[in-house]
């Protein structure tokens, strides 16, 4: 009788105790902050008003994901400033099969230079850049070309300034500064007199980024997150920094030529921001596209600077402005775009100005198979 009192106590006191500790992690619970769940953010977007056209866009990107290999797709569509159409297929991460969302982040490449434009049309708008003045105005420190090199050139290609060479896109090391980046080609001569010809340079925009800070008195990033980011709500378009934390960045792959899937190599975009090195989602990009269709975040004067093809000394087109690609598609009808190709990303983001229509495409893979076409394709789906 004796040991069965004692046991009966002693389990009464375990209880008790267990008690105390469930109420106390109850307590515990309760007063940690609620968490927000986005399971909407994640969802596709599909306006019922344009069901026939994104059911077969919808087909389209089942197609292209089968037969062009895609890791990983994702694809928004905006018409007049209202997203109709926004969704993810295949994995942003293959280990994990982690599906793509719209809250996916991509490497956005040579994107990156439309966005950095923005922050130029703010700049000129301002009135603290000039883009007819040598860019030494605001970057002192970048050696003289032995003839005036100015902001618009290089911001339309024209200026003279060498792409990368040899294994520079695969540079792994941390850029500390935009400045920094500079020593890469600051001292190597100009490929042709500033003027003559359209000559791509990504390392054109290293220098714009730096002209930015010199314009501003601001570190470029903080000067894009403030006057372009957050002025136009784009909450998941940042630097592709390694060492943060970054919520849905995706994973980055390429393809030998046996069509074998791999991890693409590691590298450290800090040495490109403005020309190659933010990360966007494309619901992101579409806000981006469609704050340009009309005056607002910029006047129509500075859009259409922004817009307007520049010429060659010789009076040639060169189908680029400031930041974006200016063509007339095969109907006619005028368009403005930019492609981007980065380790582990391709993408393209083209606006039909006249219709409003912005589509922003990006796949997960280093050298995949996404140019205009396949925007236009989707474009033309919803112009129908």
């Amino acid at each position: 009788m004796r040991r069965w009192k004692l046991f009966a106590a002693l389990f009464a006191v375990a209880v008790l105790a267990t008690m105390g500790w469930q109420s106390a992690r109850r307590a515990a619970y309760a007063s940690m902050p609620a968490v927000e769940l986005r399971a909407g953010d994640t969802a596709p977007i599909a306006s019922p008003q344009h069901a026939d056209a994104i059911a077969q866009a919808r087909a389209l990107a089942k197609q292209w994901v089968g037969e062009r290999g895609y890791v990983g797709l994702g694809i928004a569509v905006g018409i007049k400033g209202e997203i109709v159409w926004s969704e993810g297929f295949g994995h942003a991460d293959l280990e994990q099969q982690v599906p793509v969302t719209r809250d996916t982040k991509f490497r956005i490449g040579s994107v990156s230079k439309s966005v950095t434009a923005a922050a130029l049309g703010v700049l000129y708008e301002q009135g603290k850049l000039d883009l007819d003045a040598p860019v030494q105005r605001y970057v002192p420190s970048f050696p003289d070309k032995g003839k005036p090199v100015t902001v618009r050139q290089v911001a339309g290609h024209l200026a003279g300034l060498r792409h990368y060479k040899g294994d520079e896109f695969l540079i792994a090391r941390r850029y500390s500064s935009v400045t920094e980046s500079l020593d890469i080609f600051k001292d190597d001569p100009l490929v042709f007199d500033p003027g003559m010809r359209y000559g791509y340079s990504s390392y054109g925009w290293n220098l714009l980024s730096a002209v930015v800070e010199g314009a501003s008195g601001q570190s470029f990033l903080d000067y894009m997150n403030a006057s372009v980011f957050a002025r136009l709500g784009l909450k998941n378009t940042m630097a592709d920094e390694n060492d943060k934390i970054i919520s849905h960045r995706t994973r980055f792959y390429q393809r030998d030529s046996a069509g074998a899937v791999s991890n693409a190599p590691y590298v450290d975009n800090s040495y490109k921001w403005a020309g190659g090195g933010f990360l966007s989602t494309m619901d992101d990009l579409v806000r981006f596209g469609s704050a340009h269709l009309q005056p607002g975040f910029l006047k129509a004067e500075t859009l259409a600077v922004l817009f307007t093809s520049q010429k060659t000394s010789a009076g040639e087109l060169t189908n680029y402005g400031i930041g974006w690609s200016v063509r007339n598609d095969d109907k006619g009808r005028r368009t403005i775009s930019h492609s981007g190709g980065s380790v582990g990303g391709t993408t393209m983001l083209l606006i039909y100005p006249e219709s409003g229509i912005v589509v922003a495409m990006a796949v997960n893979m280093s050298s995949a198979r996404l140019g205009g076409g396949s925007a236009a394709q989707i474009a033309e789906l919803l112009m129908k």
